[in-house]
């Protein structure tokens, strides 16, 4: 396997092997954020950087930095990392590749006696999937002071238990995040560079084993949308005469549907998806005329102004179809996420690594996107899996991981300080 030793290989099957055995519930894992999953991970990785020599630390809110001694520790160092947290029964590769990733890296360069020119940490990031919190990136976040301290009053999802209640059970400070207490300096960070499961189809479509990521792309939501008609018999009222709600949202869905076909074909990177629409199930019924459709669309892409043209189009149309239909649209204003951009030399160079180049887009957001927007240089690999992501069939080839390691192993080597 390229890059690496039979050892490294065989340190990530013994660590994927733990992480399943200790948090496996059912088919799925379950690795709850700030609770005894993601606990038990942390605990594990600990365990293995303190039988490789390597230094340990845990900041206020629980982030685990796993550390190899440069020649020049006062030098920014590298940071390696991703989440060990999970959705309730996901799979085993979803963060947790990269912090295997990561130490993998830091055992090849002790195999081969290479001391780095500074410092190289493992970042084993806390909170990362929202399921638990609604509170994006918290782990990566609250390490940059960048929270609204008022998520400390958002509760976990399945058990009502405030963040600052659950941070301090775990014996954290969420005095930190109340304080936006800066726990890592942009400054001191020479690079971030994160692996991570593809959560889509392509790599296995085209026959790849990794990619060099491009960027994160950005999100505008219209998360409360509407559309309010009128209840009717769906007998006795003809066409001309309805307010028909669900008509009106489907030809709003169709219309924004085409207009993503067009922009694809002049290039636009762009995804475009209704992940919730529904009817009021106390009043819809199979004779009626629903004159109620909520919904929610997801605008995504690298760039801005591909999302803002997209938003605009659905407000324009939207009031289009309300006259047409006899119904009203509130779509609300949109949530907003900016597009995180790849490094472009660590890109290059990620992608000169693999055998076959190949470039692409992260639809799904990644705690790279917060070190990225803070300006500090960002570097992405993703890895071929099958079966999608987010559930318990997860698919991920050690053979495809070494190429991932592989990658990071030569950024690591090649970064000057």
């Amino acid at each position: 396997m390229p890059g690496l030793d039979q050892a490294e290989v065989d340190l990530a099957a013994r660590l994927f092997d733990a992480l399943a055995a200790r948090t496996r519930v059912g088919r799925g894992i379950v690795r709850d954020s700030y609770g005894d999953g993601e606990q038990a991970a942390h605990d594990l990785v600990r365990e293995c950087a303190l039988g490789l020599g390597l230094e340990t630390s845990t900041d206020a809110i629980g982030n685990l930095y796993l550390t190899l001694p440069g020649r020049e520790r006062q030098a920014p160092r590298i940071l390696m990392g991703s989440h060990l947290d999970s959705v309730p029964q996901g799979g085993n590769y979803d963060g947790a590749a990269g912090v295997v990733a990561g130490l993998c890296v830091l055992a090849a360069l002790q195999r081969e006696a290479t001391r780095p020119a500074s410092d190289v940490t493992v970042m084993a990031i806390r909170a990362e999937e929202s399921a638990w919190f609604d509170v994006p990136y918290l782990g990566s976040a609250g390490a940059f002071g960048l929270l609204d301290p008022a998520c400390l009053a958002v509760p976990r999802s399945d058990n009502g238990v405030t963040l600052e209640q659950t941070l301090r059970a775990r014996g954290f400070d969420p005095e930190a995040i109340r304080a936006r207490r800066r726990l890592l300096d942009p400054s001191r960070i020479r690079a971030y560079l994160e692996l991570h499961i593809e959560q889509g189809p392509t790599l296995v479509a085209r026959g790849l084993p990794a990619a060099a990521v491009t960027g994160i792309r950005g999100c505008r939501r219209f998360r409360n949308a509407r559309c309010r008609g009128e209840y009717a018999h769906s007998g006795a009222v003809d066409r001309p005469f309805r307010h028909d709600a669900v008509a009106a949202t489907v030809a709003l869905l169709h219309e924004l549907e085409r207009c993503w076909v067009d922009r694809l074909a002049s290039g636009a990177d762009l995804v475009v998806t209704c992940g919730e629409l529904y009817t009021d199930p106390v009043l819809h019924g199979p004779s009626k005329i629903a004159g109620d459709v909520r919904f929610v669309v997801d605008v995504r892409s690298l760039s801005d102004t591909a999302m803002d043209a997209m938003i605009s189009h659905a407000r324009q149309e939207a009031a289009r179809l309300a006259a047409e239909f006899r119904v009203g649209f509130e779509l609300g204003e949109t949530s907003d996420s900016p597009p995180a951009v790849m490094d472009p030399r660590l890109r290059t160079r990620l992608a000169a690594l693999l055998e076959t180049p190949f470039e692409m887009a992260s639809g799904a957001g990644h705690d790279a996107a917060v070190f990225a927007k803070l300006g500090i240089p960002t570097g992405m690999v993703f890895v071929r899996n099958a079966n999608g992501s987010h559930h318990a069939d997860e698919a991920m080839a050690l053979e495809d991981f070494a190429v991932g390691v592989h990658c990071l192993l030569g950024l690591v080597r090649d970064l000057p300080v």
